[in-house]
């Protein structure tokens, strides 16, 4: 047992810190010859999968993409998960729960346990409820080395008034995220996107260098990867930078020299 962020530090060493998402959305699937269904997107995601074999150490399937097409959605996405882990890759489940009491432990039971049908490495979680609220998740996860990503401070436009609001204290809720996930000791993450300002968040760059940074933005949404050294500062060892409209666009038979092209990109940080 060593941990999550031992996990996670291990992968960026082995294989760098790109992560590109698994996000069959219609347009995708229609672009790449796909039917809109069940059969489609499992396809979509095992082709990532094989594409991002030997060449990423992070994936991120977004289960919204297979969840609405029922039960043989997910059927295809255990596929995809089972893929995925078999290759080798650490998995992040992008399903943003979060509850109380034994309802948010049932997502952790699904999510996180191994042997579980939807077994994967990692979730995202929304702390909402209190950053307490997810100790039965976060218990889960310790217990088998699996991490959770906290939503922190996300990249779209909405989320800022929400977000930096402040406490008491005058910390913004998003540092506080931070703050609690460095608290359990490297089994939570957060989610902190790459258009996010760090100081207009309230976030401590030192401070989020201690966790994993699982960072969406990069690519479509307008951050581009060799701006990540000067966006995330000292915490960048830690950062997972995730792209997928910008590599998946590539189609299937461009995919493998886009994922190549993301890499050369980040291989330009000076870590």
């Amino acid at each position: 047992m060593t941990g999550f962020r031992d996990r996670v530090l291990a992968t960026i060493e082995a294989h760098g810190p790109l992560c590109v998402g698994i996000d069959p959305h219609f347009e995708l699937l229609r672009a790449w010859g796909l039917d809109d269904g069940a059969a489609g997107v499992r396809e979509f995601g095992l082709r990532v999968v094989d594409a991002a074999s030997g060449r990423l150490g992070f994936l991120k399937p977004q289960i919204a993409f297979f969840e609405r097409h029922g039960a043989a959605g997910y059927a295809a996405l255990e596929e995809v998960l089972a893929a995925g882990r078999a290759a080798g890759i650490l998995m992040i489940a992008d399903v943003k729960r979060g509850d109380v009491g034994s309802t948010v432990d049932a997502y952790g039971e699904a999510w996180l346990t191994p042997g579980s049908p939807l077994e994967a490495d990692a979730m995202t979680a929304v702390a909402y409820q209190g950053f307490g609220s997810l100790d039965g998740v976060l218990a889960r996860a310790a217990s088998h080395d699996k991490g959770v990503f906290v939503l922190a401070a996300t990249s779209n436009p909405e989320s800022a008034g929400v977000q930096t609001l402040r406490g008491e204290t005058g910390e913004t809720l998003a540092a506080s995220m931070v703050r609690d996930a460095v608290a359990t000791g490297g089994t939570a993450g957060v989610v902190v996107g790459a258009t996010v300002d760090l100081d207009a968040a309230g976030i401590d760059a030192e401070l989020l260098g201690r966790v994993p940074v699982l960072a969406p933005g990069f690519g479509a949404q307008g951050a581009q990867l060799t701006d990540a050294p000067a966006l995330f500062g000292t915490a960048l060892g830690s950062v997972i930078p995730n792209a997928a409209r910008s590599v998946l666009g590539a189609g299937p038979d461009g995919l493998v020299r886009a994922i190549d092209a993301a890499r050369t990109e980040v291989s330009s940080w000076a870590r």
